[in-house]
């Protein structure tokens, strides 16, 4: 039982299993299919809210660029659900059957060989975790071995979301341009877009997100993890340690951006597109404002963070269409000077303190036997009155 319990407050599972429990069971059982996929399209947003916690909570490093392996995840599932929507008996309209719409309509008439592996599942998802990861290590082994970091990485991060989306429109040819990469119905045969579909991509959206946090806390509580925090606090006293500390630095990045992919793919599959859009330095922004309003240094708090942030988007931008930018703001300039450390700070620092002493006043007054009841003083006439003396045995008799 201890060893249970020990393992609960180490790893946090009692939070993990709350926010599984609201996933997995009340949210599907009071809201409708509809509802439902706009929960499961925020969720992929959640898989980039829990790497920059990672990254930026307790590696220090923080990057304005997540939207970039986001999109390259999305992108690599999409060119597969692509490819297999342009079979020859589909696109037997076109001049070049066999290949994507916006490709015949820029005169390529051949598959090009950038989209030859994504003919294959396994190699297509495959590509969604090590494509992300292999642009990351790029980036940062380049900068953080030149010991670059803090708001210049920051900087470059959000030129390569410039580049990558002007790369994306710029080759319509190959990847859709603006309009990106549209139509996917189907995966191996299976109808994604049905409601018995989305309720399985939304439970395996659920399970690939608690499978990372899980990942995630293993690590933040491993030796690896304390360094990280040594290093996000004190660079120079690891390093001297003789720690290299850019290869930690490289490592939590890659690990960031492999789960923007998996959150990429997960997108595409569940809303059946992708575009520039989500790759750009805008939706990177928006990416770190999810992790700042649950809480940089929680995981399950980045979920929340990024579940409230999309709530209050789309529920601002239905009722109030010419506001709701202005509405967005505010809710995060709100949040954020409120409550520094996000919603698990809140938790942190004032309900739990709160229910942890309402819980130990409970248990001392449990504990303590209740107060004696005080004696009434005796009244004065009671005292005056003396008790009527007996008489002796026949006397009454003879009066009588």
């Amino acid at each position: 039982m201890n060893f249970i319990k020990a393992s609960i407050l180490r790893y946090q599972l009692g939070s993990l299993l709350l926010l599984v429990l609201l996933l997995a069971v009340v949210l599907p059982l009071s809201l409708d299919i509809f509802r439902l996929n706009l929960v499961g399209k925020y969720l992929t947003y959640a898989f980039v809210a829990v790497g920059l916690v990672m990254v930026w909570g307790y590696g220090g490093v923080l990057s304005l660029g997540q939207g970039v392996f986001f999109g390259i995840g999305g992108y690599a599932m999409a060119m597969f659900l692509k490819l297999e929507a342009s079979d020859p008996v589909t696109t037997k309209i076109q001049s070049t059957p066999g290949i994507p719409d916006f490709m015949d309509w820029n005169q390529i008439t051949e598959l090009p060989a950038l989209w030859l592996p994504f003919k294959s599942l396994p190699l297509s998802l495959a590509l969604v975790v090590l494509a992300p990861m292999a642009l990351a290590w790029l980036v940062s082994f380049a900068m953080f071995k030149r010991r670059v970091g803090g708001v210049y990485f920051a900087i470059i991060t959000q030129a390569v979301a410039l580049i990558c989306t002007v790369l994306i429109i710029g080759q319509q040819g190959y990847t859709g341009g603006v309009n990106g990469m549209t139509d996917l119905k189907t995966m191996l045969g299976w109808d994604t877009r049905t409601d018995g579909a989305k309720y399985i991509l939304y439970y395996v959206c659920v399970g690939l997100l608690v499978a990372s946090i899980v990942l995630c806390r293993w690590i933040q509580t491993s030796k690896l993890g304390t360094l990280l925090l040594a290093m996000r606090d004190k660079e120079d006293r690891v390093r001297f340690s003789g720690y290299d500390v850019s290869n930690f630095k490289v490592f939590i990045f890659c690990l960031a951006a492999g789960l923007s992919g998996i959150g990429g793919a997960m997108f595409a599959l569940q809303v059946g597109f992708m575009s520039p859009s989500f790759v750009g330095i805008v939706p990177s922004i928006e990416m770190v404002i999810f992790c700042a309003v649950g809480g940089r240094m929680s995981l399950v708090g980045a979920v929340y963070g990024a579940l409230l942030v999309n709530a209050g988007k789309t529920l601002f931008s239905e009722s109030f269409p010419d506001l709701w930018l202005f509405l967005m703001a505010g809710l995060f300039i709100g949040v954020t000077m409120a409550f520094p450390m996000g919603l698990a700070g809140l938790w942190d620092e004032k309900i739990r303190p709160w229910w942890k002493g309402r819980r130990e006043a409970l248990r001392q007054a449990a504990v303590q036997p209740p107060p004696a009841m005080p004696m009434t003083p005796a009244t004065p006439a009671a005292t005056a009155v003396s008790p009527e003396p007996s008489l002796p045995e026949g006397v009454g008799s003879q009066r009588a």
